[in-house]
């Protein structure tokens, strides 16, 4: 982004945490014309699929054409929110779309937390109108969203000397997993909570140790795999598999057409070096199977909307400890802190510290100002059709920064992306003309 407003001749403008503001000049006969912001983040969520070779530090993206969809082999694609800042980079360099002044916006880390957001010097932008480009769905404006909270509990567990036995990683994946906000009324199975059952069952039937236990990889995706080491005294590798087939039929039948693809599978794993004690081992498997995931309120005001949710999202294992994050996503201040409340209260239940971090706030929805007026006259001008106005159980970057500047008006809108934050994450081809037409009759018409 810097190389190329370098090379365009524009003003540039980087922040202490990194992020970058461009500001270009009107086109000549526009300079009166109401200033506006195209914004977009830098950063991508970095899933792949288990058996995926691909180190994303390093790699490029492998893209996949499927008739209409453009995807990624066996990786998230990064099409959220890299086809809003390319998007924003073809405005930057146009010399035909007949703008006003504009000023660019290019944020980090938005994934992680909004990070790059809420460290965003107040009252640093100009624009009076506010572009996000970091909507999903075509032929939709989005007009407000949620807050989020993260919330970090660990604790120590108690070891124990391993006993005599065969060892296996038993394992959940097969799952769709996909974004902790969006996705979370979707009815997807949460592979550490499955995990959490299966375990239970698994230390009440056969009295296993438990040594390990890992599960997801982003706060905001909900968990697709997660897995466990464990130790089974005697020959009893048959009846594990006959426990595993049993709680897959059952569970599948549970998730239905939801998320059908669950796989519970054991294979045999090196002997650890501890396991945890019995008692501690089977408190973190009852508290992973009866932590709660998914929607908690829906909206009474947007039909379909969800209001409040919470999402189980990673586990992992180091030595005696053990760390669990959760995310907690609300319209409503107060509903999203009596849901972090809620989660930290069950944690502490069983044994764990608890830490809340990363709250940011929302976004309220306005429907009657004057931007979203606009939006909806030209998109029904250019492309025929009036768009739907709605709000997102996610969290946007314009709650965050339009905090830091009031007055500013905002909104959000983008091509056709299914299933991000995860492998299956794909663009529909022929939603991007639409959005570029829309974009830019837009900012003609500011």
């Amino acid at each position: 982004m810097l190389a190329q407003a370098s090379r365009l001749g524009l003003e540039v403008i980087q922040d202490a945490v990194g992020n970058v503001v461009v500001r270009k000049p009107a086109r000549p006969g526009r300079e009166n014309a109401v200033p506006a912001a195209l914004q977009g983040h830098l950063d991508m969520v970095c899933e792949k699929n288990e058996g995926t070779v691909h180190d994303f530090d390093r790699d490029p993206i492998q893209l996949v054409l499927d008739g209409d969809w453009l995807k990624a082999a066996g990786t998230t694609l990064g099409a959220d929110n890299g086809v809003g800042a390319a998007a924003a980079l073809a405005v930057m360099e146009s010399d035909t779309i007949n703008h006003g002044p504009l000023e660019f916006v290019f944020t980090i880390d938005e994934e992680t937390g909004l990070t790059g957001a809420s460290e965003f010097p107040n009252g640093l932008l100009r624009s009076k109108f506010f572009l996000n480009l970091d909507g999903e769905e075509e032929n939709t404006l989005c007009i407000g969203c949620a807050g989020g909270l993260n919330t970090i509990a660990w604790r120590q567990m108690a070891l124990a000397d391993v006993p005599a036995g065969e060892t296996f990683r038993v394992k959940v994946s097969g799952l769709h997993g996909g974004h902790s906000g969006l996705d979370i009324n979707k009815g997807r199975g949460n592979a550490i909570r499955i995990l959490g059952r299966v375990l239970m069952t698994l230390i009440e039937r056969c009295g296993i140790s438990v040594a390990f236990i890992q599960g997801g990889s982003k706060r905001n995706a909900i968990p697709r795999e997660a897995s466990a080491i464990i130790l089974l005294s005697g020959d009893r590798s048959a009846e594990l598999q006959a426990i595993l087939s049993a709680a897959q039929i059952e569970i599948q039948a549970e998730l239905g057409a939801f998320d059908p693809g669950l796989r519970l599978s054991a294979e045999t794993a090196g002997q650890p070096g501890q396991v945890f004690a019995a008692a501690d081992a089977l408190t973190l498997a009852r508290l992973l199977a009866t932590m709660h995931h998914g929607v908690l309120a829906m909206s009474p005001d947007v039909p379909g909307l969800v209001q409040t949710s919470t999402n189980l999202a990673t586990i992992a294992t180091d030595g005696d400890r053990v760390e669990i994050a959760a995310t907690q996503r609300s319209a409503i201040h107060s509903s999203k802190m009596a849901a972090g409340s809620m989660v930290s209260t069950v944690f502490r239940f069983a044994g764990f510290d608890v830490q809340h971090s990363g709250g940011y706030p929302g976004w309220k929805p306005e429907p009657g100002s004057d931007i979203v007026k606009k939006c909806q006259a030209v998109h029904e001008e250019i492309l025929g059709i009036k768009p739907e106005l709605v709000a997102m159980h996610a969290g946007l970057e314009c709650g965050v920064i339009g905090e830091k500047h009031p007055g500013m008006q905002m909104i959000s809108f983008g091509p056709h992306i299914l299933d991000v934050h995860s492998p299956s994450e794909r663009l529909k081809i022929s939603s991007v003309q639409p959005f570029w037409a829309f974009l830019t009759g837009l900012l003609e018409r500011l």
